[in-house]
């Protein structure tokens, strides 16, 4: 077993590898940014390393800082958690290079694998029915119409060669549309992945998407953990994982982990790793394998009992499984919650800002996986997750009220994340009759009814001051906040004292929202999120229709498209491609059109 492991990750699986590390005796090397001097993960391990200078969002990823971190601290091994660096074939080879072991799959498996189009191939040849699509690359716009034309048809979904975790996924619901999802799926393969090679496939409209994991050692050793469903997603991204999928039964089961066994051995994968899948009409497409331990492992831990990141250690050093196929059991049912820094309410668009006051749930069944505490900084150059709950019960409406319980236990102040989306939709029908609940993610009006005010920042007019008190009438408490005028202003002839705690509220003229984009005033349209410009749309002088697009801001590794809030024409446009902007900035003036 390896005595010091660095952990080439931050957030809260920094802090869910410590902690296996922790119980297998091994000593934890944490590494962070400039943004991240104090983040949990940095004061939870034993050692701790600053990636020096440069931009923030590309610190963790730079193979350079990190070999330089691991020379000095050490380390035999590095444990990449998820994200980019777990799938990248160069980074794990470069620590081959240096004789350090990466936790996870060889080079060659990630490289196999990695390749949407490679694994989508060797699936093919092994027999493993894929979604129908291309298995070569679509090098231009051209080649995609004419493909389409001939084989797929629409709705087309256009994919990164090298994407995951939502990333480089577009779809074209007819024609018009191809030229938009071909170039975004392009720009964000060649942001997040280097590779801005694109492939298409078939797109199922409303299909279940179901996951495999798998174990895999260097004794030839292959095992399946059941499957998970993730079918409840945002911008193709995950919002809540349950396992066992409610949709599939134990005949199901044993067939999808054949696939899922069979598609790992082809390519001597070690490890842990995930099997993603479609299914529709009883039919199970393979979709892609992720080389990583998933955001979602837990609820699979939750049903097995099997703890997959220590798993995934244990393999790395070279021990065998320590446990067979026949000793996988699962009990009960488990969810996960992904608690994100995200206004639901307007259409998830990001939230960044400062946790004020943090208090997790607790109590049977339920557990947290974070990385944050009162204090951490949600940073727009991250990811938006700030924790996630998982809780588990003995069937899956028991665990769902559960949920339900733990996320009315959640406190989060400071920033707006997803909290209320969760407790709403887990009380829908939809959620009841285990649907994917895409009628709901998608309908404007439901999101907007989710609105709340950000919890920790009381409301009050201009002028005026926010008290809040604990009262007790008749023997029942009651929690109240009363709205006043602020010190020095006359009530009844007297000016009375601005009590310890009350806050001072001056509020900003409200900001109607349209199509993503935000109205300072009749013709400004102003940035909803604070980001960077990845695209710029339009040019002043454009006639624009309502709800053209203007730009793309990205904000916390999510692309936002800003449309225009009224027709007309680009009077101003004080943005380019590049630029930070702030929320409420402006990104451009549209006059009303002539006559």
């Amino acid at each position: 077993m390896f005595s010091k492991v660095l952990i080439a990750n931050r957030g809260e699986i920094a802090v869910r590898i410590i902690r296996a590390c922790e119980e297998l005796g091994i000593v934890t090397v944490a590494v962070y940014s400039e943004l991240d001097r104090d983040a949990p993960h940095v004061r939870r391990a034993d050692e701790a390393f600053l990636l020096g200078p440069g931009p923030a969002s590309e610190s963790y990823l730079s193979t350079e800082k990190l070999l330089d971190a691991i020379e000095r601290s050490g380390a035999e091994a590095v444990h990449p958690g998820y994200g980019f660096l777990a799938e990248n074939a160069a980074f794990a080879a470069a620590l081959e290079h240096h004789g350090i072991t990466f936790i996870g799959p060889p080079a060659s498996a990630i490289e196999a694998m990695g390749s949407k189009t490679r694994a989508r191939e060797l699936m093919q040849r092994a027999g493993v029915p894929i979604v129908p699509g291309t298995t070569e690359p679509v090098a231009t716009i051209e080649d995609a119409r004419r493909v389409i034309a001939e084989t797929i048809g629409y709705p087309v979904a256009v994919k990164a060669a090298g994407g995951g975790g939502g990333k480089g996924f577009r779809v074209a619901l007819e024609e018009s549309k191809l030229l938009e999802a071909f170039e975004g799926a392009a720009r964000e393969g060649e942001k997040f992945f280097s590779d801005a090679t694109v492939y298409l496939e078939r797109y199922l409209p409303d299909p279940r998407h179901v996951e495999v994991q798998v174990l895999a050692d260097r004794h030839g050793n292959v095992i399946h953990l059941g499957e998970r469903d993730c079918s409840l997603q945002r911008r193709h991204q995950k919002l809540i994982e349950e396992a066992p999928a409610p949709a599939v039964d134990p005949e199901l089961r044993a067939r999808i982990g054949n696939i899922a066994t069979e598609a790992a051995a082809a390519v001597s994968y070690t490890g842990a790793g995930t099997i993603e899948g479609l299914l529709q009409g009883g039919e199970y497409y393979f979709l892609e394998m992720n080389t990583r331990v998933q955001v979602e492992h837990c609820v699979t831990e939750m049903v097995t009992g099997i703890d997959i990141v220590k798993e995934g250690i244990r393999v790395a050093a070279g021990e065998p499984l320590s446990i067979g196929q026949d000793d996988v059991q699962l009990r009960g049912h488990a969810i996960e919650c992904r608690i994100n820094a995200e206004d639901a309410s307007r259409n998830f668009a990001p939230a960044p800002g400062t946790i004020t006051a943090y208090r997790e749930p607790a109590g049977p069944g339920v557990r947290v996986d974070s990385g944050v505490g009162p204090g951490s900084e949600i940073s727009p150059m991250y990811d938006p997750m700030v924790a996630k709950l998982i809780v588990w019960d003995i069937d899956r409406r028991q665990a769902t009220t559960r949920m339900v319980r733990a996320l009315g236990e959640y406190e989060i102040e400071g920033v707006k994340t997803l909290l209320p989306f969760h407790t709403a939709i887990l009380q829908t029908e939809q959620w009841a009759n285990a649907e994917t609940c895409r009628d709901l993610i998608e309908d404007r009006g439901w999101l907007k009814s989710l609105a709340v005010p950000l919890a920790g920042v009381p409301e009050a007019e201009e002028g005026t001051v926010a008290h809040s008190y604990t009262v007790e009438v008749s023997g029942k408490r009651f929690d109240v906040r009363v709205i006043g005028p602020p010190a020095g202003a006359a009530v009844n002839g007297s000016a009375p004292a601005l009590e310890a705690g009350a806050v001072t509220t001056r509020r900003a003229p409200r900001r109607a929202r349209a199509a993503g984009g935000g109205r300072g005033g009749g013709d400004m349209l102003t940035s909803p999120l604070q980001g960077t410009v990845l695209k710029v749309a339009v040019e002043p002088g454009a006639a624009v229709a309502e709800g053209s697009l203007v730009c793309v801001i990205e904000a916390m590794k999510m692309e936002n498209e800003i449309t225009a809030h009224k027709a007309g024409t680009v009077a101003e446009l004080p943005i380019a491609v590049g630029a930070s902007v702030s929320t409420g900035d402006t990104l451009a003036v549209i006059s009303a059109p002539p006559g």
